[in-house]
């Protein structure tokens, strides 16, 4: 058997990056994509490897040269790269074809070797390596029957996103028999190039072949084995993250999601509820698509007066956001003085102000664990101007129920505190009607500020959503005058639009997720290398009190379990092996306990 690898192409879309290189130079993590692949056909002993060459052919070849390979390289060029595709590419070594059994591979992949295992150990002598498609793949896909034959190629421009789930996606990776070759493919290539001249690609002859000779090419499925096609760099930036054998989870982390890219990455690390919307709510939302797509969103006014009936407030205590953090950020910008925090907690709120400008209180109980006295004993002799509270707070969990709120707000009120409550959370708690996001409470609080992110308790943080509220309408309008007049999309208004639709749809999913959370840490709890802190949010903070740190934790149940969770050793107040990760369905709990049982068993 021979390895055909088509490298001729110019990888335009990559720009500078193959300015002075081929696409398959371009490094991964440190490694050129055609060492890597060179490298993995080594162990197969083939007879022969050809390089099919073009854009830069021979910075290319001097570089294979220099990797002192033990398998032959055989090098032909496609002189007329820049005026041909791959189908031309393929014609010049077609005599090979037709006298060796073939793996073609194309150059700008990046695989796991286990794909090149299935497919030689195959007893099928003519495959496709194929991938059930994911929203993430571009190019040809293949239709397949029950036994597993390809009956169709669907080009790009053919493709039709109401047969998805009937698509495999070409992973362009192929094992074709000599006699294949020389009876089907190689005649039926040559009456395509005769024909329809050299601009083709060579999938065009696969789909012309299986029409007339149905049963000729399977698809071999390729599941839970990683590939990515790279042909620009934000392909790039995904495959490094996907490859990473060192500091994968450090990729993962400063991606801050986007997390669709990786659809078998299991997110245990942002914070979401999974039960809401409901189904139905999605598909209203759907059945408006184009709709939404093509019309402007309303202005600032129409979208404040949304969020006012979302919550049942005066519009003129609220002002919508492009979620929370867009309004956080115009908010720490509005206020002056001495700004006191407590923690761990959500960094954004001090990240956006003036280290020199803050007083931290630090919890010394177990868990961080504080209550209001704590808070106003702390405070109650420092000179700060503001105070920002997260309640729950993240990531510890703790909950001051609305007495204690009272009580700090009261003291607020003597000491010319105001006072910032960022409830994102508070839906989560088991206190009955515990948000401050009331007309009556704010007008008697006039030093109260309510944050509320709408993606976390209500599920839908792609649409971007969050509010602030305060009868202290100078900083009210001060922000209104910050944000922009089109802040929110039309998909994010619509969502508010209908939602009173689905309210008792959401207070009953949070019943669910607060009996998911409840089953999971009584689950937790059994595990004796972990301790479990009780939480009044969707998420939870666990200390890991033997045989890994919480770095060493996360990294291996996302290389061996493709699950992400948040590594808070040394975050602002923790200097310890703490993680937090998000309660989800109980099916995924569950797997996540089961992921935990078996590291921690592993060497008991």
């Amino acid at each position: 058997m021979k390895a055909i690898i088509l490298a001729a192409g110019m990888g335009s879309r990559l720009k500078k990056i193959t300015k002075n290189k081929t696409k398959c130079m371009v490094e991964v993590n440190g490694e050129t994509l055609i060492a890597r692949v060179l490298n993995q056909l080594e162990k197969y002993k083939l007879d022969e490897i050809i390089v099919v060459t073009g854009y830069k052919e021979n910075i290319l070849k001097d570089y294979i040269e220099k990797l002192s390979l033990k398998t032959k390289i055989k090098f032909c060029n496609n002189e007329i790269y820049d005026q041909t595709n791959n189908i031309y590419s393929l014609s010049l070594v077609k005599d090979e074809m037709v006298q060796n059994d073939i793996l073609l591979i194309e150059s700008d992949l990046i695989f796991e070797s286990e794909i090149l295992d299935e497919i030689i150990s195959s007893s099928d002598k003519n495959l496709a390596a194929v991938s059930p498609y994911e929203l993430w793949m571009d190019g040809t896909c293949v239709e397949l029957d029950k036994d597993n034959n390809i009956v169709n190629f669907t080009s790009s421009k053919e493709f039709g996103i109401d047969k998805t789930d009937k698509y495999y996606k070409t992973i362009n990776i192929y094992k074709l028999s000599k006699e294949f070759n020389s009876k089907y493919y190689i005649p039926f290539l040559e009456a395509y190039i005769k024909s329809k001249g050299t601009d083709q690609y060579y999938e065009t002859v696969f789909e012309t072949v299986i029409k007339i000779i149905p049963n000729q090419l399977k698809g071999l499925i390729i599941k839970n084995i990683k590939w990515y096609e790279i042909d620009d760099k934000q392909d790039l930036d995904i495959a490094e993250s996907l490859f990473a054998e060192n500091k994968k989870l450090n990729k993962f982390e400063k991606r801050y999601g986007g997390f669709w890219r990786y659809p078998n990455l299991l997110d245990y690390c942002y914070l979401v509820n999974p039960y809401f919307p409901p189904k139905k709510m999605m598909d209203e939302i759907k059945r408006n698509f184009e709709v939404l797509l093509a019309q402007y969103p309303s202005g600032l006014k129409v979208n404040n007066l949304l969020a006012s009936k979302y919550f049942d407030i005066e519009e003129k205590y609220v002002v919508i956001g492009n979620g929370a953090a867009e309004l956080i950020k115009g908010l720490l910008n509005a206020i002056e003085g001495k700004l006191g925090v407590i923690r761990p907690t959500f960094e954004e709120y001090p990240n956006r102000y003036f280290e020199d400008n803050i007083e931290a209180y630090y919890p010394t109980k177990i868990g961080f664990r504080y209550s209001s006295k704590d808070i106003i004993n702390y405070f109650n002799d420092k000179r700060i101007d503001n105070l920002i509270l997260i309640n729950p707070d993240n990531p510890s969990g703790n909950y001051i129920e609305k007495n204690g709120l009272f009580e700090i707000l009261e003291w607020g009120e003597k000491n010319k505190i105001q006072i910032i409550i960022d409830e994102s959370f508070v839906d989560f708690s088991s206190e009955e009607d515990p948000s401050l996001l009331k007309d009556d409470i704010l007008e008697k609080y006039k030093n109260l500020i309510v944050v509320k992110s709408i993606s976390k308790s209500y599920g839908v943080p792609g649409l971007r959503l969050g509010i602030v509220a305060s009868s202290n309408e100078e900083i009210i309008n001060k922000l209104k005058k910050e944000v922009n007049i089109w802040n929110i999309n039309s998909f994010a208004e619509y969502y508010m639009q209908i939602f009173g639709k689905y309210q008792k749809g959401y207070i009953k999913a949070l019943k669910e997720i607060k009996l998911a959370r409840n089953n999971f840490i009584k689950e937790l709890e059994k595990i004796e290398e972990l301790e479990v802190y009780p939480s009044e949010a969707n998420y939870l903070l666990i200390r890991i009190l033997k045989k890994y740190s919480s770095k060493d934790l996360a990294e291996i149940l996302l290389d061996k379990y493709e699950i992400l969770i948040k590594d808070l050793k040394n975050k602002n107040g923790i200097d310890d092996n703490y993680i937090r990760i998000a309660v989800k369905t109980t099916v995924e709990n569950n797997y996540f306990i089961n992921a935990i049982k078996e590291i921690f068993m592993d060497g008991r």
